[in-house]
């Protein structure tokens, strides 16, 4: 048992050895800068894009967080899950009844769904 202990605790100390940790996270950190600078542009990109359909659809200024959650929702899994098709049309839906549900415009919620991210309604 109290070898166990021994090694256990030997492991630790290896894998948390901060000048190791650094070492790894240097040889990463300019791939990692740049994915996060491309999936930083995307959202953005997106964002615009549902920004544009509240303001012409003349909602207030004060509602754009929650819109801006559902359009983060479908985002993260169209990109993040690699959910498409019909799987994202009715997974869309219902995000879209969700979001309907506390109170948020249907249209709006359709618009953002058809204009930003280019899916119809789910096939019966």
């Amino acid at each position: 048992m109290a070898v166990d202990v021994a090694r256990r605790i030997t492991h630790w100390n290896k894998k948390f050895n901060t000048y190791r940790v650094e070492a790894t996270l240097e040889d990463s950190r300019a791939r990692m800068a740049a994915n996060f600078a491309s999936a930083t542009a995307q959202l953005c990109a997106m964002e615009l894009k549902v920004k544009e359909v509240l303001n012409l659809s003349k909602v207030h200024t004060i509602m754009y967080v929650p819109y801006l959650d559902f359009a983060r929702q479908l985002y993260k899994l169209s990109c993040k899950r690699g959910v498409s098709g019909d799987s994202f049309a009715l997974a869309a839906d219902v995000l879209l009844k969700h979001w309907a549900g506390r109170g948020l415009d249907p249209v709006v919620l359709a618009r953002i769904r058809t204009q930003v991210f280019d899916i119809g309604e789910p096939a019966p």
